[in-house]
């Protein structure tokens, strides 16, 4: 596949005021790596900030085969220790993946650059995915019409069910299924920890870790449809 994708990942560190440690969570970044590298993509990561972004360290416990196989890439580990700052990147991806973890929450959701430039790629016909916390970043993209990228779309994401079960609820700035639904969108999920996703055309959304890979499988079938110049629907 003769296609470039960048990973987005969350430069935020801390689970509010806590004081507990948060970041990206591994899998969510490595499994889709894996999948669009295997599929030929030319993949790059960047952040917020850039360089090396901070990893979730409970996502480093007990490691899934896609988790070890990006720690044992020597060229996979040197694009996450100088991730890509977000407002630098050009716009010229053919997807962009938001990688989840609850730093999402804090940082990728607020950032305007990050906005711009999902809400741009998006009208200009480029797939958008994002999972887990990931989808948090789309709270505050809008598209050129003024709409939000997620009305009327279907969408998952973390669940507030599932916020509730690991007890962040009370932490985290907002309720990402209940903010997704008040913006319009037509949020769906499956059993909670269990994979899910949906493709709603060039948008595709995924419910927590174990979703990962399957996020990224749909966001290579949305590419494999891509036609050049598509304009957002």
């Amino acid at each position: 596949m003769n296609a470039r994708v960048l990973l987005i990942v969350t430069s935020h560190a801390r689970l509010g005021e806590t004081g507990q440690p948060t970041g990206f969570w591994l899998e969510e970044l490595a499994a889709p790596y894996r999948a669009f590298v295997e599929a030929g993509a030319d993949v790059d990561i960047a952040s917020p900030q850039g360089g090396k972004p901070p990893a979730d360290p409970k996502s480093a416990e007990d490691p899934s085969g896609a988790v070890q196989a990006f720690l044992a890439d020597e060229r996979a580990k040197a694009k996450l220790s100088s991730t890509l700052r977000i407002d630098g990147i050009a716009g010229d991806h053919d997807a962009y993946f938001v990688v989840g973890g609850h730093g999402v929450m804090w940082d990728l959701a607020e950032d305007a650059a990050t906005a711009r430039l999902l809400g741009r790629a998006f009208d200009q016909g480029k797939v958008v995915a994002a999972v887990c916390h990931g989808p948090g970043a789309l709270v505050n993209v809008r598209l050129a019409s003024g709409e939000p990228l997620v009305k009327g779309r279907r969408v998952s994401a973390f669940s507030d069910e599932e916020e509730q079960a690991v007890g962040l609820a009370d932490v985290v700035p907002f309720a990402l299924e209940s903010r997704l639904r008040s913006l319009g969108a037509r949020y769906e999920r499956g059993p909670v920890w269990k994979p899910f996703a949906v493709r709603d055309g060039r948008l595709v959304t995924g419910q927590n870790p174990a979703s990962s890979a399957l996020v990224a499988q749909e966001t290579l079938a949305a590419l494999a449809e891509q036609k050049p110049g598509e304009s957002a629907r």
